[in-house]
Parts: structure tokens; C-alpha cells; sequence
């Protein structure tokens, strides 16, 4: 006897019992969601299943995207057994045994899959058992990890196995697979027949954070408190989710409304008036990566050069959001809000793209003017390429009287900074370099 079951749940015997979030394993890479760029037809993973030829891998990925359930998947469409093991419960002795069902298996000529679930968690002795087995091929080691392997995996297996990255799902994968557990009847909640509003799937989308598996819970929680043939509430899900639920529609009037009110209150430099608007976002579910953008142009649009930093605190509040997430990066929205809000504001360059864009658009598109041009040839340099040009550095504090805008356009100023923060500077500096190429 193994050690193990190593037989599949069969799909058409489902345990109602089971959570929601087990018994909604997908059954066909139809079925499964995102990871597109390991799992589309042609990509490597795609690839190595369509043509079974499966070797060692690992998945390494945040909690709920799916490591388990392709580990499954495969051994299903590869016709291999799987043999599932915890790295939080099991030693060397259970190793070995687990070995010695793969080796006779394999003298069968069965394969099986070994799936470690967190695989980081064993030591380098524990780890060090599976490579003989790999190396011999008794085994298709498959590990799961939300810890990065170049620093958790001994590298004697790194060399063995292939690590694919999986990615957090999209808000819309979510909600897709929500949307298939409401309507399957055999393993889902479809025989309960509860109307769900799109907006609260998309709020459970959201809470999920990309975790499949904390969205399917927080579904079956709030389905739990409705009644059969009845419409899922707000209220269903705020008890589940354990907060409030602020919808509003992320692609109308609202969600335009919202940015609307935080950039002008941000351009106005109302601190509070702007932290109310974030929050009133934050809370109703926008996506964090969407209000970070928007961040990064309020610094660039409505403070600029007035504080170049403004666009360093926004540029690093958006990588913040990406790398921490929800909630944590929430907190690095509102340092950058608050930085936005408070320094010196000047849309000078914003005016000056604005007026270029007229010039351009109105005038004869010349050309570049031969002393601005390049000449790695020596027909180009008899041609004239490059005559006539000042190099900035071989005169006196970099500064020449040499004309770089076409004929046309000679002497025409286009950027006029403001007098607030730095762009006062910038514009003091400004005049000294026209005095000095006045001068010649």
C-alpha cells in the first residue's frame, strides 16, 4: 500500500462538504485562471504539457494563485500519479517512504509527480533527499513556494527544476471565477440560485487582493447568510469581509468624480480635502496601481520643476503600492498625497508642451539645421554635416551663442517658469544664460 492516496478525486463525485475553494479546483486548463504567460498556447509550461514531457519545476508565487491546483491539473492531463506532501509535516522518514512508493511505481511504468507544498520550509538535509530520486527520474518533483528559491531552494535543485513565476490574479480573473462558482450547480453554489450584483463580485475581487482562495471563501461566507433564490446584499458581504462596502462604478461618472475631486484638491493644496478623497477611493476599491498613476501625473502636471521631487515621491509610492500591496501600500498613497499637496505648485512645462504642440502642428516641419547634425561619414562631412557647430564644453561655463531651433523658430521662448519653489531658481539661471549668449 503507498504511503499516500495517490489517486485524483474523481470530478464527478464532488464532497459538498468540502470548501468552496477545493471543490472549484479547475478540471481543464480552460478552466484555470490567468498565469497567461506560462500557460498560453505556445509558452514554455503550455508547451512541456500539451507535449508530456514534464521534468522537475517550481512554482513560485503569493498564497491562492493557483500552485496547487496546476500541480493537479498536470498530473491529471499527463496521466501521472500525484502524490501530494507537506513540507510542514513531514521528515526524512516519510521521505524515504514516500521514495520507495515512486521507485516501484516507477518499475511499473507509472510516473508520479511529487508535489511539496511550501517547499522552502525543508532544510538542506531534507532537501538533499529528493536529488537522487530526481536525478534517477523515480520522481517529477514539482515544488510550491511564496518565498523567492534562489534563496530558499538548495541549488543543487534549482539546477534540476525549472522555476515558473506566477503572478497575482487580475481583478476579472476573479471575478470570472466567482461568476463559474455562482452558476455551477455540481460543485459550486449555482443550486442555491443567488442573484449577485457584478459590483459585489467585483468588491470580493478586490478584498481578494489577487488570492483566488480568499475569494472563494469570502463568497461562500456571504452566500451563507443569503437566502436561496435571493439577491446576495452589501451587508452580506461587509460581514464577511469585516468591512464596509463602498461601490460605485469604476468605469462611470463616479470614479471620475472621485479623481477629479483628489487632483483638484491636490492642485488647490488641500492636504485634508485631498486624504479624504484618497480614502473615499481606498475604501470604495480602487485599484491602488490606478491612483498611483494618477499620482505621478499631478506631479508632473500641477508641480513639476517647482519640485522635482514631487515626481520621485510619486514614481516611489507607485513602487511601493506594487511591492507591498494591500493594506500596507495604501499608507505610501497618502505620504505621496501629502507630499503633493503641500509643495509649491507650477504647471509652466505642461504650458510649454501645450504651446509646442500648436507651433508644431501649425508650421512647416523644417530641417535640422546642419550644425546640429551628425557626420560619422566622410560624405556627410562634405556635404556640411556638422559644420558650424559650437561644442558647448571648449567655451566658458559651457555656454555659446550658437542658434539650435530651426530658422523659423529663432529665438522664440516657449518655457516660462513660475516664481514658486525651484522653478524660481530655474528661471533666475534661465536669464543668466541669455545674458551670457547675448554677450556672444
Amino acid at each position: 500500500m503507498s504511503l499516500f492516496d495517490t489517486s485524483l478525486p474523481e470530478p464527478e463525485r464532488v464532497d459538498k462538504g468540502r470548501p468552496l475553494a477545493d471543490r472549484m479546483r479547475p478540471e481543464s486548463l480552460s478552466e484555470f485562471a490567468g498565469q497567461e504567460h506560462i500557460l498560453a498556447p505556445g509558452k514554455p509550461l503550455r508547451a512541456q504539457i500539451d507535449r508530456d514531457e514534464l521534468a522537475s519545476m517550481i512554482f513560485w508565487g503569493p498564497p491562492g494563485v493557483g500552485k496547487t491546483s496546476l500541480a493537479r491539473l498536470i498530473a491529471r492531463l499527463t496521466r501521472c500519479e500525484f502524490i501530494p506532501f507537506s513540507a510542514v509535516l513531514s521528515g526524512i522518514k516519510e521521505i524515504k517512504a514516500v521514495m520507495a512508493d515512486a521507485e516501484r511505481l516507477r518499475r511499473l511504468g507509472r510516473r508520479t509527480i511529487l508535489f511539496i507544498d511550501e517547499i522552502h520550509r525543508f532544510n538542506k538535509a531534507q532537501q538533499d533527499a529528493f536529488l537522487p530520486y530526481v536525478e534517477r527520474g523515480d520522481i517529477i518533483l514539482i515544488g510550491a513556494t511564496t518565498e523567492n528559491p534562489s534563496f530558499e531552494v538548495i541549488s543543487a535543485l534549482l539546477s534540476r527544476a525549472k522555476v515558473y513565476a506566477l503572478r497575482l490574479l487580475a481583478v476579472e480573473e476573479i471575478v470570472g471565477l466567482l461568476k463559474r462558482a455562482l452558476g455551477d450547480r455540481e460543485r459550486g453554489l449555482g443550486e442555491l440560485e443567488i442573484e449577485t450584483p457584478d459590483e459585489l463580485l467585483e468588491q470580493i475581487a478586490i478584498y481578494a487582493s489577487g488570492d483566488a482562495r480568499t475569494a472563494y471563501n469570502t463568497l461562500e461566507a456571504a452566500a451563507a447568510a443569503a437566502l436561496p433564490g435571493k439577491r446576495l446584499t452589501p451587508e452580506a458581504v461587509e460581514d464577511a469581509i469585516q468591512r464596509k462596502v463602498l461601490l460605485y462604478d469604476k468605469s462611470g461618472e463616479e470614479h471620475f468624480n472621485l479623481i477629479s475631486a483628489l487632483h483638484k484638491s491636490v492642485r488647490s493644496s488641500d492636504v485634508d480635502a485631498a486624504l479624504y478623497w484618497l480614502t473615499r477611493m481606498l475604501e470604495a476599491g480602487e485599484d491602488r496601481l490606478y491612483i498611483a498613476r494618477r499620482l505621478v501625473r499631478m506631479a508632473i502636471e500641477d508641480i513639476s520643476l517647482a519640485d522635482p521631487r514631487a515626481l520621485e515621491q510619486a514614481v516611489a509610492a507607485m513602487q511601493a503600492v506594487h511591492f507591498l500591496g494591500i493594506p500596507e501600500g495604501d499608507l505610501a498613497l497618502a505620504q505621496a498625497v501629502i507630499y503633493l499637496s503641500v509643495a509649491p505648485k507650477s504647471d509652466a512645462a505642461y504650458r510649454a508642451m501645450g504651446r509646442l504642440r500648436q507651433v508644431v502642428q501649425a508650421s512647416v516641419a523644417e530641417p535640422v539645421p546642419m550644425h546640429l547634425r551628425n557626420a560619422p561619414t566622410r560624405l556627410m562631412k562634405q556635404m556640411g554635416y556638422g559644420e558650424g557647430y559650437r561644442h558647448a564644453h571648449d567655451f566658458q561655463d559651457a555656454l555659446t551663442d550658437m542658434e539650435c531651433l530651426p530658422p523659423s523658430q529663432a529665438g522664440q521662448r516657449f518655457y516660462h517658469p513660475s516664481d514658486r519653489g525651484l522653478e524660481k531658481r530655474i528661471a533666475e539661471r534661465l536669464e543668466e544664460i541669455r545674458r551670457a549668449r547675448r554677450k556672444g
